[in-house]
């Protein structure tokens, strides 16, 4: 588990940058404290703070360190996550929201690496010692379904299928407003963005993004639309459809009408990972695999269309 650092910042160090004092008080590289604080690590006074932030003494700085090299995920099972799909190399789960993939700086919450710890999967090796066997990720805040690598074989047939977009992953999203046109592509690049941590943002500059959709029900205001990912960018279909006018209902971050999201029972964005398809690593075999909308999605689904047709 990743370990929380709490510090008083002495006079001595009051209008050096985040990044030094992070540096002399923990013992740690330059490029490591910067590296923390860009990643959101650092926060000073209880509000997460950038490298170059200037302290002021007495200031309390709290710093969370990654898990140490060779350090397990705890196991903690996960009431509602299921397995659709096992065997030897392989196995694929329906993950709930609020559960993230693996632990992280900042996640105390359940994880899919844990959950299958508790359950008596063994996983592969490969990877960092907190997401050994992770090959894609599902944000905390969005259900539906994940492959992990079992053994050191299936990792890096996985991992390349990934990288060469050889999966099929298709996702069911609810968004405001109606996409025009209704059958389309979303290309734009994808960045950090540039003044809010854990937030990311079409930019010039950022990695390539292609997101394919499709309208498939639409209401007063709203639509469900079907969504073929071709890159897997962090929050990419909440950053391009926000980038084009239409947030995913209850994502307030990316600009959704939390009242809309308040009047559908919604507390997470309505996006949910419901199909998958891939070669096998090992045997080559198709694997395809499908999960149902969870039942808080298809709740608010029903009151669009009780309210909103």
């Amino acid at each position: 588990m990743s370990e929380s650092r709490t510090v008083f910042v002495p006079d001595g160090l009051a209008g050096e940058r985040v990044d030094v004092a992070v540096a002399r008080l923990l013992g740690l590289s330059r490029a490591k404290a910067a590296e923390l604080a860009h990643e959101g690590r650092v926060e000073v006074d209880g509000a997460v703070t950038g490298k170059s932030h200037r302290l002021h003494g007495g200031a309390m700085m709290t710093v969370e360190l990654p898990p140490p090299p060779g350090q397990p995920t705890a196991a903690e099972a996960v009431p509602g996550m299921t397995i659709v799909y096992d065997d030897d190399d392989i196995v694929v789960v329906d993950k709930p929201v609020g559960v993230a993939a693996h632990s992280s700086p900042g996640w105390s919450g359940p994880t899919v690496v844990g959950a299958l710890a508790a359950a008596g999967f063994g996983i592969a090796t490969s990877g960092a010692p907190e997401r050994q066997g992770i090959v894609h990720r599902l944000d905390v805040g969005t259900s539906g379904l994940m492959v992990v690598a079992k053994t050191d074989r299936a990792y890096p047939g996985l991992k390349r299928a990934f990288k060469r977009r050889e999966v099929t992953k298709v996702y069911l999203a609810a968004v405001q407003g109606h996409p025009d046109p209704l059958v389309g592509t979303i290309e734009a690049p994808i960045g950090r963005h540039p003044s809010r941590e854990f937030k990311f943002a079409v930019r010039s500059g950022g990695k390539a993004s292609v997101t394919h959709y499709e309208v498939v029900e639409a209401f007063r205001g709203a639509s469900v639309v079907r969504v073929h990912l071709e890159t897997g960018r962090t929050h990419q279909i909440r950053v391009h459809f926000s980038a084009i006018g239409h947030p995913l209902l209850g994502d307030p971050t990316y600009g959704a009408n939390p009242l809309l999201a308040a009047e559908l029972g919604l507390d997470r964005q309505w996006l949910h990972a419901g199909h998958l398809s891939f070669t096998h690593p090992v045997s080559g075999d198709p694997v395809e695999v499908a999960s149902p909308v969870p039942e808080d999605l298809a709740a608010a689904l029903d009151r669009l269309r009780e309210v909103y047709s």
